[in-house]
């Protein structure tokens, strides 16, 4: 009869993690806490772009009708419809909604927002 002489932490039950289900609900949270860190850095980031063109955008959209003086009525009747279309279409809706409307509703608060920053400018 010989005798094995192995190291006992080198056994090649010890090198591989027995899955338990501790062992796979961490695994699984790991990895669904990657995908969304990684989903939500994205859609922050492209968020904050169209918010950003938005804002930009407002600023033409207050100055150049306004050059002429007969298109201001128009131009602020299509933003303004244009705006209420954009908050019925988003906020009625419950259910999770398309990344392209959630980036045109960003798009929508920077222009309200560029055309407040404008008039205060105006005001002062």
């Amino acid at each position: 009869m010989t005798v094995s002489t192995c190291h006992p932490f080198k056994t090649p039950l010890l090198n591989t993690m027995i899955k338990t289900r501790l062992s796979t609900f961490f695994g699984y949270l790991i990895k669904n806490l990657n995908n969304k860190l990684y989903y939500s850095v994205s859609e922050l980031t492209t968020g904050l772009i169209s918010l950003l063109l938005g804002f930009f955008i407002s600023t033409g959209l207050s100055t150049i009708p306004g050059q002429t003086g007969d298109w201001g009525i128009i131009a602020a009747s299509l933003i303004v419809a244009s705006t209420e279309l954009t908050s019925k279409i988003f906020y009625s809706s419950q259910k999770q909604l398309n990344i392209k409307i959630n980036l045109f509703n960003n798009f929508k608060i920077g222009i309200t927002y560029g055309l407040f920053v404008d008039a205060f400018k105006l005001g002062s």
